[in-house]
């Protein structure tokens, strides 16, 4: 039987449709001893022992690490290699959550960082999570980035570095799925269920089950059931 080579190749994803993987027993022991003996400044001083490794133990600390100085942390978490953090301790994380290798989530002291359950970080992502609420079972593609603050650029006089920080909130709805590269500008919500395409740069609101691309994005249909970005959108994770 001959092989179209163009032809795509359906299979059933893996992160979507597992069952959570369970923390073992231990592990809550370890969070706790852990957040008990360093405090935030050990932990982080500690975190960045393990952050890099591929092994076992690497592994493990890295999700106890982040159990301990979260504000809140459910079970089942994985964090790939290189993943990194600024001012964790106002994150809420919920279970099942994987952070892909070399993900970065900044944080603020004063700021609020809520990722629901059963998401999917991809690799090299980026959040500029000082006003961010990711809902559940979100798909978020390699690259793709959270921009949740801008200087006002005012007095024109003053270099824009210096001027203040204008914090807006970016929300991403249930079920949504961001698109390899795409980066979501401040003030920003994208809808349930919505997709956006790959490098898209999202400057205003998604709306539900809608699918989203270009630069600006731009509505380009309604999702249905034979639409090809919504297997487009989800190429190269698992």
């Amino acid at each position: 039987m001959s092989v179209n080579p163009r032809e795509a190749r359906v299979v059933q994803a893996v992160h979507g449709r597992s069952q959570k993987p369970a923390d073992p027993a231990y592990q809550a022991g370890l969070a706790e001893e852990l957040r008990q003996s360093y405090g935030r400044g050990g932990l982080i001083e500690l975190y960045g022992r393990f952050a890099t490794g591929d092994g076992f133990v690497d592994a493990l600390m890295r999700k106890a690490i982040w159990q301990a100085i979260t504000r809140n942390c459910g079970e089942g978490l994985q964090v790939a290699s290189g993943a990194g953090f600024k001012h964790p301790e106002t994150f809420e994380i919920g279970s099942g959550v994987f952070i892909g290798a070399q993900a970065y989530i900044q944080g603020r002291y004063d700021g609020t960082c809520v990722i629901g359950d059963n998401v999917w970080i991809g690799p090299m992502a980026y959040f500029d999570a000082r006003d961010l609420v990711i809902e559940d079972s979100v798909g978020w593609g390699p690259g793709a980035k959270v921009l949740g603050s801008t200087h006002t650029a005012l007095p024109v006089d003053v270099p824009i570095i210096r001027t203040d920080l204008e914090i807006r909130p970016v929300r991403i709805c249930a079920e949504a799925d961001i698109g390899t590269n795409a980066t979501i500008l401040p003030g920003v919500t994208i809808g349930k269920g919505a997709i956006v395409g790959a490098g898209a740069v999202v400057v205003s609101d998604v709306e539900p089950f809608s699918v989203a691309a270009g630069v600006p994005a731009k509505f380009i249909r309604w999702r249905s059931e034979n639409d090809p970005m919504t297997n487009m959108s989800r190429e190269g994770r698992s």
